[in-house]
This record gives structure tokens, sequence and C-alpha cells, in this order.
């Protein structure tokens, strides 16, 4: 992978960032990202986000390479901290957990009120994302999902808006299984779930005798729903 040729994954995210936005990626790593977005014209002008010195540095040294300097900006700092608010116009958050993400949104929030689009890929637990949106103010707008090298990624695209029409009266099996992907079902979907249920089904088995604690029973009930879930939409 490099800034001409992205991954299937952040290629899939690229799609989705509106022409001559000003984009932040957060976590930018290598900052093949925004370069790629640069390149292709679909972002005006960015600012690609590190906490770490490494990651930091060879973001550094690739906008350098690339030529980039004028239009690309990397800054060192935690999640949205790297921003002034009103100074994007889409962010871009990829590559992390659910939980993680949300942290880093709610952590920034002030810098949030002039984006027109979060376009968010966690690598888990998605739905804790999905919910963050939803009471915050976040309409979910689409939804993509792509397996590559064995593994499976969600991208969830949210806009400022009415955070509970995609769900409509779904609003439990939407935050897990996204409405989007939900209404779809794609094969990759369909796969991700089934995979999901063995495992949670695994662990049931594994799991000791009904009634050994209170903690164990609350774990075996909420595995049980979630099989049940996946079992009524599969």
């Amino acid at each position: 992978m490099n800034h001409e040729k992205l991954s299937e994954r952040l290629e899939r995210v690229s799609i989705h960032i509106p022409k001559d936005s000003i984009l932040a990626d957060i976590g930018s790593d290598h900052a093949y990202l925004p370069c790629y977005a640069i390149e292709q014209g679909l972002a005006a002008r960015a600012i690609a986000g590190e906490v770490s010195e490494g990651p930091f540095q060879s973001a550094c040294s690739q906008v350098k390479q690339t030529e980039l300097d004028e239009v690309i900006e990397v800054r060192k700092g935690d999640g949205l901290d790297v921003l002034q608010e009103g100074e994007a116009t889409c962010i871009t958050i990829c590559g992390m957990g659910g939980a993680l993400i949300s942290q880093i949104l709610d952590r920034g929030k002030t810098k949030l009120s002039k984006v027109e689009r979060l376009i968010l890929q966690p690598n888990i637990a998605a739905n804790i994302v999905r919910n963050w949106l939803k009471e915050n103010g976040w309409e979910l707008v689409g939804e993509d999902i792509v397996e590559e090298d064995g593994k499976i990624y969600e991208i969830l695209i949210a806009e400022q808006g009415e955070p509970l029409r995609p769900y409509g009266d779904q609003i439990e099996n939407g935050l897990l299984f996204g409405p989007f992907l939900l209404a779809e079902q794609s094969d990759v979907f369909k796969k991700k779930w089934n995979f999901e249920k063995s495992h949670w089904e695994r662990i049931l088995r594994q799991m000791p005798e009904k009634g050994e604690n209170q903690e164990t029973e609350a774990k075996r009930e909420q595995l049980i729903q979630l099989i049940k879930q996946v079992k009524e939409i599969l």
C-alpha cells in the first residue's frame, strides 16, 4: 500500500470524501489517505493528525516526498486536538476500535460544529460508534462493508441531521448491524455475522454451568440475545 494505491479498506473510505473538502485524517499513520485524496482531486486541502512520534515522522516524510506540503499539513496531537474549530469540513478516523473512535469524537465535540461529514472505520464495535452518532445529533447517511486479508471492516458515513431517521422502528437491530448494511445484507455482511454467531456460540458452550454467579448469568443472557438477533436477521 502507498499513496498511489491504497488498501481496499482505505480506498473504500476515500469514495465517501466530498469533492473539495478540507479533510482531517485523524490517526493518519503514513498520511496515505490525505495524499491520495489530494492527488485524486477529492480534497482541496488536508490535515494529517498523529499522536505517536514514529507515525508522525512517517507522515511528514510521505507528504514531503510527494511534494504536497503546501496543501497537506501534518500535525502531532491527540485526536481532534490537532484541529481548530471550523477548520475541517470532513473528518476521517480509520483503523481504531469503536470505543476509541467514540472517545475521540466526544473529547473533540467543540471541533465538529462546522464539519459536514464524518467517515469512520472502526475495526471492532461499530455499534458503539453508531450509538455515539445517534446520541450526538449525527445522522448516518450511508454505510459500507469490505473484506480485506481475511478481515471484515465496516465504514460509517454521517452528517449532522436527524439521528433516528435511518433506523425507523428497528433501532436495536440497526445499532448492532447497521441500518443500511442490514437492508442490503451483502454476502460480506452475512459472512461477518455468521462468524460472530459461531464465535458467541463457542463462548456459550465453554461457560460454566448455569447458576454459577450473577455476572456469568448476565453474560450468558447477553450472548443468548445476540445469537437470537443474528438468527432472526439472517
